[in-house]
């Protein structure tokens, strides 16, 4: 059995911000959480990623909305519209504090909307609200083809 409950939920990261990106990855090693973590630099390479079967499952999305190319709302319509991944659990970690920004990802049904700045520089908080959740919640499983497992 592994070590706690979470240890198996996988984390991609979409964020082109290189200090951002250090910043979760530090937290991550600093909490001692040691899931697989996959970084993407834009929503092309993270659907890439997640269509090739490359992302371990179960997993979470830590998506920025500011991406260089396709902006994260359009990551998620074209998620939401995948079969394959429509499922995702997906949580939105970005600097905007737009309205329209925050109603059109919870039109795309994410699981949370976090304001970079609302948190700790060492994102104390955000792991700490997904350790919860990934202890508390059944993540479905993805095949190997990407398709969920029934």
């Amino acid at each position: 059995m592994p070590a706690s409950p979470h240890a198996l939920v996988s984390i991609l990261l979409i964020e082109d911000d290189d200090i951002d990106a250090r910043g979760v990855e530090r937290a991550l090693k600093k909490r001692q959480w040691t899931n697989p973590l996959l970084r993407a630099r834009s929503a092309t390479e993270a659907l890439c990623l997640l269509r090739d079967g490359r992302v371990v499952s179960p997993f979470v999305v830590l998506l920025d909305l500011n991406l260089p190319g396709m902006s994260g709302i359009e990551f998620l319509k074209q998620l939401r519209h995948d079969p394959s991944l429509a499922q995702t659990i997906v949580f939105v970690l970005t600097t905007s504090r737009r309205d329209e920004d925050i109603t059109a990802a919870y039109h795309q049904h994410v699981a949370g909307y976090i304001v970079k700045s609302c948190m700790d520089r060492d994102y104390n908080a955000l792991l700490s609200m997904l350790e919860s959740y990934c202890r508390v919640l059944a993540f479905p499983i993805r095949r190997s083809d990407g398709r969920p497992d029934h």
